[in-house]
């Protein structure tokens, strides 16, 4: 009895088998033949990239008009300049509440908290590292928390009061 259910069991397994490798097959063509119907679209990324790409690198300037071209280039190239952060303040505590303190306070992805106890071993790496940790991002912080716009100075201000409000 014990042969003839295995014979079964077996019998059984295979054609299952068999109908899921069919049952496979089936959607797999259908996907192909779905997708052939489909028109094939430009990716929008893709033609910016390309422009870029061709975009010539410099221009020729001569004479009056190019002289008021190169001007105008260079005006420009100010205006397009990233600004720095709260127009350059070196206030820690202002940079602090308006840049760090949203991961800060609540430890969001793992952002130390504004309490002894999160800073031990952080602390003892010295300044310079704790200011280089915020400039480049470390696990999940972001390079200089997310914001571009600060400077070097004012993120070694707001490290420096972060510092002091642990303490």
């Amino acid at each position: 009895m014990s042969e003839e259910s295995d014979r079964i069991f077996i019998k059984h397994f295979s054609a299952t088998l068999v109908a899921l490798a069919i049952f496979t097959v089936l959607i797999i063509a259908l996907s192909i033949a779905i997708h052939r119907q489909l028109e094939p679209s430009e990716n929008p990324a893709r033609d910016i990239a390309r422009e870029e790409r061709l975009a010539p690198f410099g221009g020729v300037f001569a004479g009056e008009t190019g002289r008021a071209a190169a001007q105008a280039a260079a005006e420009a190239a100010v205006a397009a300049a990233p600004a720095v952060a709260f127009d350059g303040s070196l206030d820690g505590q202002m940079i602090y509440e308006q840049a760090c303190q949203v991961c800060h306070l609540s430890g969001a992805g793992g952002a130390p908290l504004m309490v002894a106890a999160e800073w031990e071993g952080r602390v003892e790496k010295g300044m310079d590292q704790l200011v280089a940790n915020a400039i480049n991002g470390i696990g999940a912080m972001p390079p200089r928390g997310g914001r571009s716009d600060l400077s070097d100075e004012q993120i070694e201000v707001s490290v420096a009061y972060m510092l002091e409000i642990i303490e």
